[in-house]
């Protein structure tokens, strides 16, 4: 797989790496395998997709309880590289506590002593010496930034944690953290349906990130999913919770079809998936974006990762950049 520079780290990871939230995660209710989790980490390392981001929401808190099965993830993503421990960069995040059975019941803690026992609890679950990647989950509103920020710096110098990354970050809040100590990743939702680290072209986030060489890691490159043409109105399971998000209720879904249909229509001339297409997409956007999508199918790894070849033309460029906006944007899940 192609190579691209993880922020000014002087460290490569794949072009396509993988995000670990989806391996069992509340994507899919209650019903997961972690052996099929496992094996999908070490296939996505055998083919060259090292950035291992576990940041879905925040495994990285001890009290992390309802959601993660308390930190699980990380758990189960130390298990998958026991033994490769030097191949995989593996990304976590800190800085907010959940209080109920989805992600609207969270509160932000970015306080320095929390931060602390998050990222000491991370390193034991994850049975590793240092954390490559640790995200700020947002500003903690009772805390200035500076302290926080100021706090994950010290863990830096502790030898705890290797980088720092933002992750829901404006760009002044960016700007802000990176005059403090270095920004090395900025992590926020991006894909065909949701553009808004686009905007403002240079002067947005996806453009701060190039102009200071952070990395920028799309959230939800596939839409949750949607983008990749195999979700029905009405299909979600129970528990799932994309059911909260105004985009996947069933008239949404049925509204949103043509951007699908669209897709597929790329995707068709090219003879690849039009998950290939939405992750190609997403590369096109420069050498500072490597996307994460997640799965926990092994099929749907190798399509993913496959798409580190897929050339689009501009005619196909052109087609996406024509897509609608999406019926029931606005609001996450």
């Amino acid at each position: 797989m192609r190579l691209r520079r993880l922020g000014n780290t002087g460290t490569e990871v794949g072009a396509i790496g993988l995000g670990c939230f989806g391996t069992g995660g509340p994507h899919q209710g209650p019903a997961h395998d972690d052996a099929w989790s496992l094996r999908v980490v070490n296939e996505a390392l055998d083919l060259g997709g090292n950035l291992l981001d576990i940041a879905g929401f925040d495994t990285a808190d001890p009290r992390t309880t309802v959601l993660h099965g308390a930190g699980h993830h990380e758990t189960l993503l130390g298990k998958a590289i026991a033994g490769r421990r030097k191949e995989a960069v593996v990304a976590t995040k800190a800085g907010a506590i959940l209080n109920g059975p989805h992600p609207r019941a969270a509160r932000r803690d970015g306080s320095p002593a929390r931060l602390g026992q998050a990222a000491e609890a991370s390193l034991r679950r994850l049975d590793t010496d240092v954390i490559d990647l640790c995200y700020l989950h947002h500003d903690d509103l009772a805390a200035p930034l500076a302290e926080t920020w100021g706090a994950l710096a010290d863990l830096v110098r502790q030898g705890k944690v290797r980088w720092l990354g933002l992750s829901g970050a404006t760009v002044e809040q960016a700007r802000e953290a990176h005059a403090i100590h270095p920004v090395t990743a900025v992590r926020s939702e991006l894909s065909l349906w949701t553009r808004d680290a686009l905007a403002g072209g240079p002067d947005g986030l996806v453009g701060w990130c190039e102009s200071v060489g952070a990395s920028f890691i799309p959230t939800a490159p596939l839409g949750r999913g949607f983008l990749t043409g195999t979700l029905r109105a009405g299909g979600l399971r129970s528990g799932d919770h994309r059911a909260r998000d105004p985009r996947f209720h069933r008239t949404a879904m049925e509204a949103n079809l043509p951007i699908v249909d669209a897709i597929r229509e790329v995707a068709d001339r090219r003879s690849v998936t039009p998950a290939q297409v939405a992750i190609a997409w997403l590369l096109a956007r420069g050498e500072q974006v490597v996307p994460v999508p997640g799965t926990s199918n092994p099929r749907y790894l190798r399509e993913n990762l496959a798409a580190a070849d897929v050339r689009l033309t501009e005619q196909d460029f052109a087609d996406l950049r024509a897509l609608p906006d999406p019926v029931g944007a606005g609001a996450g899940p």
